[in-house]
């Protein structure tokens, strides 16, 4: 596991893409009239997915609106 001392900038930009996959997921999921048990399950391991994401220290001028919205999307949901 790297640090914020040791990441480096593709580091930071796979992890923003994968946590850009995650708001995605969440979007799509939360536009359904209604959500089975594993779909409930795949929003809620995203969600804290993208909670672990924002409290990195490394982000600089990554916007981190996104994720903040989808995880309010998927708490609220």
């Amino acid at each position: 596991m790297t640090t914020a001392d040791t990441i480096t900038a593709d580091e930071i930009a796979q992890n923003y893409s994968a946590a850009m996959d995650s708001v995605n997921l969440i979007n799509q999921l939360m536009t359904l009239p209604s959500r089975n048990d594993d779909q409930i399950a795949t929003v809620a391991r995203n969600v804290k997915h993208l909670e672990l994401m924002v409290e990195k220290s490394y982000w600089a001028t990554e916007n981190l609106e996104p994720l903040a919205d989808a995880i309010n999307a998927g708490i609220d949901g």
